[in-house]
């Protein structure tokens, strides 16, 4: 963690989230991980107590009015025990909350986001379908317009808190003749409007967050409950990839810490051949691997974290940022965990350290809101364009022309 970055204000925030942490009870954590809890009611509504979801909705609606600054520093810690904690908290209080404190109606914001806050209600997205996850604009679930209400019916799957969500933020379309950015329409839909929830995924890890099939047959949604522009969810879901991506790869720090921390205080107990395994570079040099894969990763999420507070870094930019986030720290994470079981033999095969919990947990971080292929796709795009638009300003020096053959004849041939 860099402290030394943090505002006495921010150290408070981050001491207070290893309270909330610390006081889970390992049964608790157990519970969620044989699938005998399905959804962490108890831990969110800890959480709305102590006022640690909606780190960055404003006061007024009853988050914290923080930045990301803060955000990420919550959401280290709150992974820490797992990484599923993580997931619940940041799709109820970083993701849904985004569409509503920048899409929604005043009246919108007042009934949904203060409960949200307080942990009396929960929320999830639900974007996945049965037919695929990263195709956003080949969404089947149809919203029917019905006088001032609309009739939605379709289903999605692997929706994360699903199984325990009071509210839906739910993308559906509703002009399947428009263009597909003019199609699609953001909803607000509540449980009791009639959504029916099918518990169907036994998960290789991250077990416990309420993962479900979400199904609406014929419900009634209010048109009070758009979110945004009818047609107009190209815009919140653009807006969604933010919170989505860099709040995930913030969160999978804190669930690959315990890794290191654990493999660390592993190799100085440990002996083999007369000594602790920490004094041989098999296993010390995997430490100082993890460590630094762990601190790169924090300076990439702090520096994107002030380019997205500062407001001056356009949209586009912001966009290519989080995704490079997304798939550098997930992957660095992913690493450093399975470092970890490499340091620990076969005994972090096993059950008896956390470590195989944590390889199985951490496989989601490059699957889940956005495959890492697809940030791939996201970043080379906004790159191409970035560096097309530096080419037009001739505002850099050209580095192409500083070879001894660069005006050579005939041998820059591109056709």
């Amino acid at each position: 963690m860099f402290d030394y970055l943090m505002t006495p204000e921010q150290l408070k925030l981050r001491d207070e989230t290893r309270d909330l942490i610390k006081s889970l009870p390992r049964e608790y954590i157990l519970d969620m991980d044989a699938d005998k809890i399905r959804y962490p009611k108890e831990f969110m509504q800890e959480a709305g107590r102590r006022n640690l979801i909606g780190i960055r909705v404003p006061k007024e609606y009853g988050g914290r009015g923080g930045q990301w600054q803060d955000d990420i520093i919550v959401a280290e810690e709150i992974c820490v025990p797992g990484y599923i904690f993580g997931c619940t908290w940041g799709v109820s209080g970083d993701v849904v909350t985004e569409a509503l404190v920048h899409f929604g109606t005043e009246e919108q914001k007042r009934k949904y986001l203060p409960p949200i806050c307080k942990g009396e209600k929960f929320a999830a997205e639900c974007l996945t379908e049965p037919r695929g996850g990263s195709d956003f604009f080949g969404a089947t679930t149809i919203a029917r317009r019905d006088g001032d209400d609309f009739i939605l019916n379709g289903q999605k799957r692997f929706i994360v808190g699903g199984e325990g969500a009071d509210f839906f933020l739910v993308y559906a379309k509703t002009d399947p003749e428009a263009p597909p950015h003019k199609s699609i329409t953001c909803f607000m839909v509540e449980r009791e409007m009639g959504v029916k929830t099918e518990y169907l995924y036994n998960l290789m890890g991250s077990r416990g967050g309420g993962t479900a099939r979400v199904v609406f047959e014929n419900v009634r949604v209010p048109k009070e409950n758009v979110i945004g522009e009818v047609n107009g969810a190209y815009a919140v879901f653009s807006q969604m990839m933010i919170p989505e991506r860099f709040g995930t790869a913030a969160m999978t720090i804190g669930a690959a810490r315990p890794a290191l921390e654990i493999a660390t205080d592993y190799s100085t107990k440990r002996k083999a051949f007369g000594t602790t395994i920490k004094n041989f570079q098999g296993v010390n040099f995997k430490i100082a691997d993890m460590v630094i894969k762990l601190d790169t990763c924090r300076a990439m999420i702090y520096t994107t974290a002030l380019a997205l507070d500062s407001g001056k870094v356009k949209p586009s930019r912001c966009r290519r940022m989080a995704s490079e986030c997304k798939r550098f720290v997930s992957e660095q994470c992913w690493d450093v965990a399975n470092l970890a079981m490499q340091v620990m033999g076969g005994i972090g095969y096993t059950d008896v350290y956390p470590i195989e919990k944590i390889v199985r947990d951490l496989r989601l971080s490059m699957i889940w809101v956005g495959t890492n292929e697809i940030m791939n796709s996201i970043i080379q795009h906004e790159w191409y364009k970035e560096r097309a638009e530096e080419i037009a300003s001739n505002s850099k020096r050209n580095s192409e022309l500083d070879a001894f053959s660069a005006f050579a004849e005939g041998e820059k041939v591109y056709e």
